[in-house]
Parts: C-alpha cells; structure tokens; sequence
C-alpha cells in the first residue's frame, strides 16, 4: 500500500490551499473529496443548461492575494472581475446607492442626510484603523497566551506593540468595537435608516445573531479585510463563478504533483498509538500517511472522524460546546431577461453589484426574531447579485443568473427537520420579497436552486450549515478559535492537524487557515517556508 506524506480530508478551499503548499515543498499529498467535484462551498455547477450557478459563496474579496501569487492562480485561469455599484430599495420607491468611489458615495448619503455624509468621513477612517489592526494578524499564527515558548512570547508582544500603537481613546474604541452590537456602532455616527440598515449588512451576513447582539461590529469588519487587484475593501466575482478559484486551486496542485480523489467519503480517522495514519473510507479502503489535515469543521473532525477514546474530555467538551449554528441559505436563479427594478434609472450601474431590501436595522432585527423561534425569516434580508452584468460567461446570451444570499434560515424549523414543503415555503417569501420591488419577475424565472441549512450540510459537509464553520464572535476568535489551546491548526492527536475555517482567522473564501496551517506542519517537520511570501511569524 502506497503511503503519501499527507492526506487532506476536504476539497475545500482551505485543504486545497494547504495541499498546494505542502506539495510544493515536496510532500506527496492526496486530497480526498466525498463529491465528484472539488470545490466545498466555493463552486460552479451547471444544474440547469447553459446557466453556470455560485452555489454557495458567491463573491471574492477576502482571499489573500499572498496565496494567489504563491500558488500563481492567474497562471490557473482565475481571473477577478470588481464591482462598483450596489443599491439597497425602500419601501417607499426609492434606493440607496453604493459606489466604490469614496466621494461618489459620500454624495449619495448627502442626498438623505448632510449630517451623516459628514460623519461617512469619521467613520471610514475609524473602520479603516481597526482593518489596520487587524489585518497583519490573518497569515499569523495566533499565539498561545498561556505558553512560555520563546515564539508564543515572541507574538504576544508583536499584538501588544500593535496595539500600543493606539492612544488611550483608539484603545478603547477598539475594546467597545470588538464587543458591540453593529446597530449600536453605527448610531454613533448615522441618523439615516436606510444607510445604517446599507452598512449593518456587514455585520450579521452568515452569523446567528442579529444587528443588535453584541459582537456583531467585528463580523462588518471581518468583510471589509479584503481587496481586489489592491483596492481594500473591494468586492468582486471570480469568472466562471466562485468555483473558478478552487479550480485554479486544484490545477495548481495537480501542476505540482499532487493527487486528488473525489468520491471519496471519509468514515474515519486511523489513529494508531495516539498517532494519525491515515482514513478509512466510507467503501471500506483505507488511505495510509504520516499525517492527515482536516478541512472540515472542527465538530465534523472531532465528533464524528475520530472516536471519542482517542481525545481527551475537556477537549470533547470545549469541542461540543463550540457554537455552530447555521442562520442562512441560498436561492440560485437562472433568468430568461433581466429583471427590471423601477427604483433604479435605466442602465444604473446599481445592477452590477449587491442589491438588498430591507431598509431599516429594524426590518433586519425582526427577521432574526423569525429564526430564534426557529423559523425562517417572513421579511427575510437578502444579498441578491446578478454575476452576469458583468460576466457572461455564467449564462446564454441575454439571459442571466442571480445570487440570492438569504438571512435568516435556521438548522432546524421549530426543533423539527426541513422537509421540501418547507424549502419551497422558505423559497417563496424570497420570490415574493423580490417580486414587490421588481414588477413581472416571476416571468421571468427559468429554474432556481434553493439550499437550506439541510442542503448546505448534506453537499458541502459544513455543521448546521454554518458558513463560517463556527461563529465570529469575541470568544472564537485568534487564540479561542476552536479551542484553547489548540488554536496552532494542531490537535491533541499526533499528526492530525486542522486546516478548515473553524481555526483562526476564520471563515469566508479567505485562504488564511489552509496557508497559516501549511506553514506550522512544515514548521513541525522542520521543512523550508521560503515559497511562502509573507512571513507570518516573528521567530
């Protein structure tokens, strides 16, 4: 039997980073994948013909242009498109535009209010300082604060230079942002409704908690960390759809020399005197290496790889207790034309980027009142996109393919299964709330694709269907993120590592856990870093 330096468990995007660094510093590696794709929650798929669908994630910003160069994924074909336009509609016919340029939209908000177009200026730059912060700290190891390890030390006083670099009042501004609600942040700068309602979006989008909870300021800044060809803060769409970057990913590696097996369910992981070595598979093969690296979410490894004999109590138990609840689906729709949206002037760029309804912070508090009485959300807030205004490589010519991102659907509907009526329910008020903004079209649609927490969790393997693989909140983040502890990408079992979303800096098509997780197996093997571009460590 054939024994690989490593197996990854997961065609995600994160396994399929970590796989491309570890054979490109000449580890033979496998990844095995339980689809017949590789992708996880970034794909493609024709499901309906000539109309390619985003299934899951559906737009780029957040993965780290370190990786791309790295790996040299535009050599892959993977090719970022940036939008500069967005609109959120209100009840009363009117929008909200955004744009990309700072000026442009600070005109916009003067058009509601000339107070808060004043105050858009104090809050990008104060936004922009905790993205500042923040930001070195995503392709670094988060240390261990209870560690004397000279590199642990070494860290902790890289984060408390960066933090003495505040005055006292940015210090604690820092401290309330990471812990506040979003409504609560911006009512320190916004009079305005619909543009607080525009920018809390940022801050719920795949989080089990509403605008008003605490800890949902950090989740806006955890997608404003992103950029597009250098601009931070940029969105865009990857060409073909968001599986174009695990695409390129995996051309990447195979380019290398690894090896990639999809069909391939994992039951188990093989632990043989408390050592990794390798996977038994769902057809009853097994797969031998000299260490194995899951993507998948932390509770998928822990509780339902591994037998529970293997791992210590206290670590099954922060484990259990992680929080992983899923909040959101998706409504994939192929359309015959171009809807028409009466709000927005003919030909408004508008159309090209992020289009949202719900207009006030009130309207999306409400809808998470919905999901914790375990329903989904009646008024539910959507992210909705149309990818083919700018790339029509996603559809015919003349027809199109809309992104629908849908907040709030819970894992569980009043404590029950979902069942396909109550998909199609969930489906319809998506349909509807789309229909009373956008006049015939209904007309228009060919076929859709609706993913519930059920679906998510069945294809892609993510817990609940929590996109994240475990919440954003203050007490899962850098050192908490999964376990204390356990936060290096290593686990109490020898030669099983971690490399999924679940591990600091957490989730979004972001690449940092598979890269930072890369850098510490070959840190344990005393392998070369050196085709890893920025350093991510002091020591």
């Amino acid at each position: 039997m054939k024994i690989y330096d490593a197996i990854i468990i997961g065609g995600g995007h994160n396994g399929l980073v970590t796989a491309g660094y570890l054979q490109r510093a000449g580890l033979e590696t496998v990844v095995v994948e339980k689809n017949p794709w590789v992708g996880g929650a970034a794909t493609s798929r024709e499901l309906t013909p000539g109309f390619l669908y985003s299934n899951c994630s559906y737009v780029c910003s957040l993965f780290r242009p370190e990786i791309m160069r790295d790996l040299e994924l535009p050599k892959h074909g993977l090719q970022i498109i940036s939008y500069e336009g967005g609109a959120v509609f209100t009840r009363d016919g009117d929008y909200l535009a955004s744009y990309r340029d700072h000026d442009a939209h600070r005109r916009e908000f003067a058009r509601y209010s000339a107070r808060d177009a004043e105050s858009y200026e104090r809050y990008a730059r104060d936004v922009t300082r905790q993205c500042r912060f923040i930001q070195p700290l995503l392709m670094r190891t988060a240390p261990d604060p209870f560690s004397c390890k000279p590199r642990d030390i070494g860290e902790l006083l890289y984060l408390a230079k960066k933090f003495g670099e505040f005055s006292p009042a940015e210090m604690a501004a820092t401290l309330r942002f990471w812990t506040m609600s979003i409504a609560d942040f911006l009512d320190e700068y916004f009079e305005t409704d619909v543009i607080k309602a525009y920018l809390a979006l940022s801050g719920i989008i795949g989080t089990a908690l509403g605008p008003m909870s605490p800890g949902t300021a950090y989740v806006l800044l955890h997608h404003y960390m992103g950029e597009v060809d250098g601009s931070v803060g940029a969105w865009g769409y990857a060409r073909g759809g968001m599986g174009a970057v695990t695409k390129a990913l995996a051309s990447s590696f195979l380019a290398a020399g690894g090896v990639i097996r999809t069909g391939s369910e994992v039951d188990k992981v093989i632990v043989e005197g408390g050592r990794a070595v390798g996977i038994a598979l769902a057809n009853g093969d097994e797969v031998r290496a000299r260490m194995v690296v899951s993507n998948a979410d932390v509770k998928r490894t822990f509780l339902k790889l591994v037998e529970p004999k293997e791992l210590p109590e206290p670590f099954l138990h922060r484990v259990k207790h992680f929080k992983m609840r899923g909040s959101s689906g998706k409504v994939n729709i192929a359309l015959d034309s171009l809807p028409e949206f009466p709000a927005l002037p003919e030909g408004s760029q508008c159309m090209r980027g992020d289009m949202h309804f719900t207009d006030s912070i009130e309207r999306m508090e409400r809808a998470y009142d919905d999901w914790k009485a375990g329903r989904w959300s009646a008024d539910p807030f959507l992210d909705m996109m149309i990818p083919t205004t700018l790339d029509p490589t996603m559809a015919p010519a003349g027809k199109h393919f809309m992104s629908c991102f849908v907040q709030y659907c819970p894992p569980k509907v009043e404590g029950r299964d979902w069942t396909d009526a109550d998909r199609d329910a969930f489906a319809e008020t998506v349909i509807k709330q789309i229909s009373d903004y956008s006049p015939g079209f209904r007309d228009r649609i060919i076929h859709m694709e609706v993913r519930t927490p059920r679906e998510i969790e069945q294809e892609v393997g993510l817990t609940e269907g929590n996109i994240f693989q475990g919440e954003l909140t203050f007490d899962q983040l850098l050192f908490n993120r999964p376990v204390p502890g356990y936060a290096q990408y290593r686990s109490p079992i020898q030669g099983l590592y971690i490399c999924g979303s679940s591990t600091h800096p957490g989730g979004g098509v972001m690449g940092a856990p598979g890269r930072n997780a890369a850098a510490e197996i070959l840190r344990d093997l005393d392998r070369s870093r050196s085709h890893m571009s920025a350093a991510h460590d002091v020591l």
